[in-house]
């Protein structure tokens, strides 16, 4: 039986050209090396899974490169990873900092990818600074972290600074979408839109739900599968809720609530969704917000479509109602009964008469 390869491992970007979403900070690192400007000391910081780690391995193989080179296996020794949150101590930098002395054999550069920095004990941070400022000629540090504010300043005045972003839902979709056609997965474009926003800017997490998705349906992946294996509500959903609110048929929202809780769906995050479902029907009513959907063609037409039926102070109302019950629903001792009441004030917005307050 021939081992599997998850998607991360087998698709990760072997070029910067290959690498999603961070065009400028690729054609950056690029042209620093053909140009011969490249720091010694670089920190690439950002959400999880966005490239960091990616790109500095690519940067630490094409500057031991050249056009004659044919076997780049040849300076993987160049490359050394330590994981700063398991090897953290001022022996484990000073352990570096005694091989960094040492020329490479082969190559033109020694590289010194430290994964999540900021775990570095703050002895060990002052132990690097020398080294860091001054560091031989043969030497390039990258310094790769998820939280850029736990990194003393002396040490972020000594690196450049690469800020990574996380990857849009569309960059993200058209990316899975190549994936499904090399595994010859067939998959609805509404099922890879509820994954790219599942994996909220991260390709990693993003392919691995991909994984986890064709393990679950095969060769075909529905919104009705991604939805049920993710355990999360679909656009339908929050359509009838909404409806049930606009009409004021408090009976048949608390049904459908019922509903949901049967499902096993979360009351805190359905309260949640729904006030990202009325942010969606805001900026649906104006043509130029409409931009800011990160949904599928055909719901997007669904929102524009429903939003008309809203007076653009009761969505005001609705989101400002749905977020107070979203923050103090943890608090409640009666979690149920205070989504309900949330409920039943959403549905007396566009019925003042019958309003009622959670107060």
């Amino acid at each position: 039986m021939e081992q599997y390869v998850v998607s991360a491992l087998k698709y990760r970007p072997q070029d910067f050209e290959e690498v999603i979403g961070q065009e400028a900070i690729t054609r950056t690192l690029d042209n620093a090396i053909k140009q011969n400007h490249l720091a010694q000391a670089l920190l690439f910081c950002g959400p999880r899974g966005v490239g960091k780690t990616t790109c500095a391995r690519i940067l630490a193989r094409k500057i031991n490169s050249d056009d004659s080179s044919s076997n780049v296996e040849d300076f993987s020794f160049n490359i050394f990873e330590l994981d700063a949150a398991s090897n953290n101590s001022v022996d484990d930098i000073r352990s570096l900092t005694d091989q960094v002395r040492i020329p490479p054999q082969n190559g033109h550069y020694k590289v010194y990818i430290i994964d999540e920095a900021h775990m570095l004990s703050s002895a060990a941070f002052n132990a690097f600074l020398k080294t860091l400022e001054e560091p031989p000629k043969h030497a390039v540090f990258i310094l790769a972290t998820t939280e850029k504010h736990k990194i003393i300043p002396t040490i972020l005045s000594r690196c450049q600074i690469f800020d990574f972003k996380r990857i849009t839902v569309s960059d993200t979709v058209n990316y899975l979408q190549k994936i499904a056609q090399d595994q010859e997965v067939e998959a609805e474009e509404e099922a890879l839109h509820i994954i790219a926003q599942k994996a909220e800017g991260a390709m990693r997490d993003a392919l691995s739900i991909f994984d986890r998705i064709v393990s679950y349906s095969g060769n075909r992946i529905s919104r009705k599968d991604v939805s049920e294996n993710l355990n999360i509500l679909d656009y339908d959903n929050y359509f009838k809720l909404s409806a049930h609110i606009l009409e004021n048929s408090i009976p048949s929202l608390l049904l459908e609530f019922d509903e949901l809780l049967k499902k096993g769906f979360d009351g805190h995050h359905v309260i949640a969704g729904l006030s990202s479902h009325f942010r969606d029907f805001m900026v649906s009513k104006h043509q130029p917000t409409q931009e800011l959907l990160q949904v599928p063609k055909n719901i997007m037409s669904l929102y524009i479509d429903q939003a008309q039926k809203w007076k653009e102070e009761w969505l005001l109302e609705a989101i400002d109602i749905s977020n107070s019950c979203e923050l103090s629903y943890k608090n409640s001792e009666n979690q149920r009964l205070h989504a309900e009441l949330c409920l039943m004030q959403l549905a007396s917005i566009s019925h003042p008469s019958k309003k009622k307050s959670l107060d």
